[in-house]
This record gives C-alpha cells, structure tokens and sequence, in this order.
C-alpha cells in the first residue's frame, strides 16, 4: 500500500507530475500565488488529472507545519522504481550507487549532479531517501527522473558483474586518478557517505579504485555531493570526448 506525504515547492511539484513517478493525490496552490508558472502547473496537473485546488495560508499551514515560504504542495505517494535488470540493460550504462549516505539534502544534492551530468541511473538500498520531501526539493526535481532500482549492495555488484559492467569504488586511500580510467561504461560506480563511506566488502569487490585528484594537500575528503559531481562530470568529459 502506498504511503502519502506532503511535497513542497513548485519545482519540486512539476518535476513529480511531468515524470510520472508518483501517484498524486492532490496539489494545493497559494490563493496570494498568481503567475504564469502556476498557471502552466494547473494545466499539467489538468492534463494528468491531479486535482489542483487553490486555498488559503492558514491551510498550506496546516498540512506542511514549519514551512516558510512555499506556496505550492502535493500530496503524493512513494517513488515508483524500475527493475534492477532493466536499469543495467541501458546500452554501455553508467551507473551509480551512494552507500551509506546519511543526511537526505547531500542525497538529493548528489542526484541533482547525477542526473545533469547525464548519468544513466541510480541504484538505492531498500531503506533509501529517495521518497523523501527533502529529497526531491534538494535535487531541484532532478531525483525524480533519474531512472532508479532498489538492491541490496549485494545484488547489485552480482546483477552487474553478470551484466558485464566493471565495478568501481571512490576512495581516498589507495585509489588511482580518475582521468587514468575508461569511465565511460558499462560501469557501477559507488560513492560512500561522508561518516561511514564505501563498506569493506564493496572496497573489496571492487575491479577499480577511484580517486579524485586535489590541487593541494588537505587532511579531508570531499563530500558525498560534491565527489559525486565531481566523477559524473568527468564521465561527461570522457563521454564527449570519445574516449
């Protein structure tokens, strides 16, 4: 059964609506709202038949406590996923996997690049943020068109090593420079939180180490998001490159 909750932001709104990845129960609109934007949203949601009823602050209040400054909210159901074989049977995919992030906004900051950088999909474990509010809001939308399957890390090195993709990890420690590897795909790509990281047994799975080269020496490791942006536009550039 479906659990429902309250999404916010009309960026956030549209992006669920356009890429058909939730069931929405309804959308409520700010009456003091009026612009050609919410005026093109209730058409979409029009088009969809998504009832979108205008109403009073008093009562955006009511269903989304604490918020400030959202004029636009749907009620919306979890985000429908694809199946894992079929993720891994895009042509030469690449695809990544954040293990063990912890704090949504990083999660939904890191697809936000993912999906810009044009990479092919999302692999998420069963406990995920992807049908999180803030998640969606964070990745500007963006984590509801990225094509995403649930696995277990387990399943996933085991779906993609049958498939024929290699297997890389991010890591700070003992890693080669990204621009020395063909990431162009098939590829799994993990990438790990910041407190925990990448898991022992993926480190060891792992055909690849992959590093990002800094411009100086630090005593730190760059965020889950920014890491992940920073490999998803190298693939990009080896992508465009021909490599």
């Amino acid at each position: 059964m479906d659990e429902y909750q309250w999404i916010e932001g009309i960026v956030a709104v549209e992006a669920v609506l356009l890429a058909d990845s939730r069931e929405v129960q309804t959308i409520f609109v700010g009456q003091e709202r009026f612009d050609g934007r919410v005026a093109r949203l209730q058409q979409l949601a029009q088009s969809k038949g998504v009832p979108c009823s205008r109403v009073p602050a008093e009562q955006l209040a009511e269903v989304m406590p604490g918020s400030t400054a959202s004029s636009v909210v749907a009620n919306v159901g979890t985000r429908r996923m694809i199946e894992l074989r079929d993720l891994l049977n895009f042509p030469r995919p690449v695809v990544f996997m954040l293990d063990g992030v912890e704090d949504p906004y990083n999660f939904g900051q890191a697809v936000r690049s993912l999906y810009a950088a044009g990479i092919d999909g999302l692999i998420v474990r069963p406990r995920n943020w992807l049908s999180a509010a803030t998640v969606v809001r964070a990745s500007a939308g963006a984590t509801e068109f990225m094509p995403s399957a649930v696995a277990e890390t387990h399943e996933a090195i085991a779906a993609a090593r049958a498939g024929g993709l290699s297997i890389a990890v991010a890591t700070a420690e003992g890693a080669q420079p990204m621009t020395e590897f063909n990431l162009v795909g098939p590829l799994l790509l993990f990438v790990g939180g910041e407190k925990r990281g990448v898991s022992r047994a993926v480190e060891a799975a792992a055909d690849w180490h992959v590093g990002i080269p800094y411009g100086r020496e630090v005593a730190y490791s760059l965020g889950t998001a920014a890491a992940a942006a920073v490999l998803a536009f190298e693939i990009l550039r080896q992508r465009r490159a021909g490599r």
